[in-house]
């Protein structure tokens, strides 16, 4: 996991400048779930209330692009996200304040009451419009690991989050419906494709393939999915796992990946 920074650590010109933003800080908790960021910290505010407070130092370049990246794509996601409300640069940092969500992390345990909210929320991620700025296409990210056509079969205009990890859905408390929070990797790619990696981590999680692809059924643009298209998806994604971590490290992980294939489709599939 990224090293946490407590509030009382940071830079005294940096508190004061989020501060100035939001009133001053009356309680802090770090996050310690999440790999990407230096600071994650709920905050608890005189004059905003609660909010998620997540920064990088100007130095890291790495978490810098993911957090400008969220910075951006924010207005495009605000619906099934979390809103940005303040943005701080100071004394070597730069830290967005996102409107604090009251929820938990997703369960995708067997007997999880969790998947219609996370059904609910893959369905509207699927109207999200295209960004006014350039998000790279899905098959950028398996660049050294594609065959010839590979790249078409990949192409799609839809805004994809990519990473449906448990850490990046939470459930509200309130209303029980799901949030995509993490931002910080999207792509361009066929619409289908945040759907079948959360199929993965239910399985991930314990599910069996049978009831992994039982929910994934249920996904309407898993239904129009083009089955060449899936096939290159799992093909190049399992290529890639094992150029990482070799043949033994990636068996696990791509044995989940193809039994994405077994999912039974009621008719004709077209090109999405």
């Amino acid at each position: 996991m990224t090293e946490r920074v407590e509030w009382g650590a940071l830079p005294v010109k940096f508190r004061s400048a989020v501060e100035a933003r939001t009133g001053p800080v009356i309680a802090s908790a770090s996050v310690t779930s999440g790999f990407n960021c230096t600071l994650a910290m709920d905050v608890r505010t005189r004059n905003s209330g609660r909010l998620f407070l997540k920064g990088v130092r100007l130095s890291d370049d790495a978490g810098m692009a993911g957090l400008l990246c969220e910075e951006r794509i924010n207005s495009v996601v605000g619906d099934i996200g979390a809103t940005v409300r303040y943005r701080v640069e100071a004394a070597g940092w730069l830290a967005l304040a996102f409107i604090h969500i009251d929820g938990r992390h997703v369960d995708y345990s067997p007997g999880t009451t969790d998947l219609d909210a996370v059904t609910h929320v893959m369905r509207r991620s699927h109207g999200l419009r295209t960004p006014p700025f350039p998000v790279p296409q899905l098959s950028d990210r398996f660049a050294g690991h594609l065959k010839p056509g590979e790249v078409d079969a990949l192409h799609g205009t839809h805004l994809l989050h990519t990473d449906t990890n448990p850490h990046n859905i939470l459930i509200s408390n309130h209303d029980g419906h799901a949030c995509l929070v993490d931002w910080a990797m999207p792509a361009l790619g066929p619409a289908w494709v945040d759907a079948a990696y959360t199929a993965t981590w239910l399985m991930a999680f314990g599910q069996t393939p049978d009831d992994a692809n039982a929910w994934l059924s249920g996904i309407p643009s898993w239904q129009q999915a083009d089955r060449i298209a899936v096939e290159t998806f799992v093909r190049v994604t399992c290529r890639q796992a094992v150029a990482q971590v070799g043949e033994r490290g990636a068996a696990t992980s791509n044995a989940q990946l193809r039994h994405l294939l077994d999912t039974p489709r009621p008719r004709a599939i077209r090109r999405t």
